[in-house]
């Protein structure tokens, strides 16, 4: 094996207030690979890179990290980047109203002699940097004006100048489409081809398989084990991540639903504008109702339609039966409609509030007594119902959120609206940015929702997932419910060929 080694981490340990987030760690980025991080959420990923790129700084008299063979000690962030290594978080760092080329040479801009700033040097050598990653990016477009696969683009030729030989990517596929995803794989096993050093974290399994040439997992703060992608296959490397088989990831559905009973949510028609077609659908008990399409097919605009969250040009609907108005998305949840968003951390969740004012927020009106006051033990004992039945890992219910994993904020989400009483939940992309294991429980908690007689709406772009758990799945394309498919017909093959527009829709029920 080829041991052309950037760093090396030997048994590095971290501990925050007593509590041991990383135990004996070992790490090894070679020249010229990708290596991939595995590993749930909580596991110690995060930790482990905020220590290579100097953020924090491991417990003392533990283990140890070689640069080049070189003992080293970061005595700050600046320091790993002098060293050469760079990292692109999921949040970028980009100034949104400067240009490409401004941003990337931010806090060392070329300067003629007279101390002005050369925009035309700076200019001249972002577009070589661009050309040279194979990167189609205008430098005078501001950032604003750029899709995120483009940010995520510039993150990294920003990074390639500042002339990385380690590159840490944290989830840089979670907001691209599949074909900016494979965008990025030609640039990374471009880099890589360069001789630059990569680490790799990402939730899609099946990604570490088509990139990475070397994997090491942790959990609970520890290595668990090392090895060569082509000695790795999916069932092992879940195995690792979990510390337990989880070959049946989707939950059985034993509980048939009764399609001739009443529909719990009936949309008899909706339409957002003038020049889009009319659609309709019914959601009954007791059913995940999935929604598949591409992206740009308009599932999530559909349902934030149905909740008042967006403005329609026409909408009828019914619940068990009833004629209904919906203008907002309070009129929803007086109705027992839930949504929770794609974007929990923006739309779903408070981050900087605790885990009980955000699952109590959306009942605190109507906990007022009649002084107009609340008791502070009765918003504690709904918060830990919640986090019973939801097993939200958190150290209390005062815990701020953004403290959490990413599964277990997402409970919280769910948790907030299952305190409200609501019998229709909207999950729009329920398991983005969670591991396979917080999945397998998030997927266990839809279904036994389901058998308590609630629907569930759910939007999914992974294919796995939709064919997995879905009762039924209607396919969009162009804002129009093309297909809905059940039993047998909810396969891959015929969701894409529907999404795709090459074969016709039949919006069979």
């Amino acid at each position: 094996m080829n041991d052309n080694c950037l760093l090396e981490l030997k048994q590095v340990s971290k501990t925050f207030s007593g509590v041991k987030a990383l135990q004996g760690v070992d790490l090894k980025i070679r020249a010229g690979k990708i290596h991939a991080l595995a590993g749930e959420n909580g596991a110690g990923k995060s930790t482990l890179m905020k220590i290579i790129m100097g953020v924090y700084q491991p417990d003392a008299h533990t283990g140890e990290m070689r640069f080049e063979g070189e003992v080293i000690q970061h005595a700050s962030p600046q320091h790993a980047q002098d060293l050469g290594i760079g990292i692109i978080y999921q949040e970028f760092s980009l100034i949104p109203h400067m240009t490409v080329y401004e941003n990337i040479f931010l806090g060392r801009e070329l300067r003629k002699k007279t101390g002005l700033l050369d925009k035309k040097a700076m200019r001249t050598k972002a577009i070589k940097l661009l050309n040279g990653l194979n990167m189609d990016i205008n430098p005078d477009l501001k950032v604003f004006e750029l899709s995120i696969a483009q940010q995520q683009f510039v993150e990294i030729a920003k990074a390639i100048s500042l002339k990385v030989k380690i590159l840490i990517l944290d989830e840089p596929t979670a907001p691209l489409t599949p074909v900016e995803v494979e965008s990025l794989f030609v640039l990374m096993r471009n880099l890589r081809s360069k001789g630059v050093g990569m680490v790799f974290i990402s939730h899609h399994l099946e990604e570490i398989f088509e990139i990475a040439d070397e994997m090491t997992c942790l959990r609970d703060g520890q290595t668990v084990g090392y090895k060569e992608i082509k000695d790795l296959d999916m069932t092992e490397l879940i195995r690792m991540m979990v510390g337990r088989d989880v070959s049946q990831t989707f939950p059985i559905n034993d509980v048939p639903v009764d399609y001739n009973s009443e529909p719990l949510l009936s949309v008899k028609s909706i339409q957002r504008a003038n020049y889009m077609p009319k659609v309709s659908f019914d959601l009954y008990p007791g059913e995940i109702l999935g929604i598949a399409g591409l992206v740009g097919a308009g599932r999530s605009e559909l349902v934030r339609a149905i909740t008042g969250a967006d403005s329609t040009k026409e909408k009828v609907l019914e619940i068990n039966g009833e004629s209904v108005t919906i203008k907002s998305p309070k009129d929803a949840l007086d109705l027992g409609i839930g949504l929770l968003p794609e974007d929990r951390k923006n739309q779903g969740l408070i981050l900087d509030f605790s885990v009980e004012y955000n699952v109590v927020i959306n009942t605190l009106q109507s906990s007022l007594n009649n002084l107009r006051t609340i008791k502070r033990s009765s918003l504690s004992q709904r918060t830990k119902v919640q986090i019973d039945a939801l097993k939200i890992k958190t150290p209390s219910e005062r815990t701020v959120v953004k403290q959490l994993s990413g599964g277990n904020q997402q409970k919280v989400v769910i948790g907030k609206w299952l305190s409200t009483k609501c019998k229709i939940l909207i999950f729009d992309e329920p398991t983005r940015g969670i591991d396979v294991g917080a999945k397998a429980e998030i997927y266990d908690l839809m279904r036994g929702l389901t058998k308590k007689g609630m629907g569930i709406i759910m939007i999914s772009s992974e294919l796995p997932e939709v064919v997995g758990i879905s009762d039924r799945v209607m396919v969009m394309r162009k804002d129009d419910i093309v297909a809905t498919l059940k039993d047998d017909e909810i396969t891959p093959d015929r969701i894409m060929e529907y999404a795709a527009g090459t074969k016709g829709g039949n919006n069979a029920e």
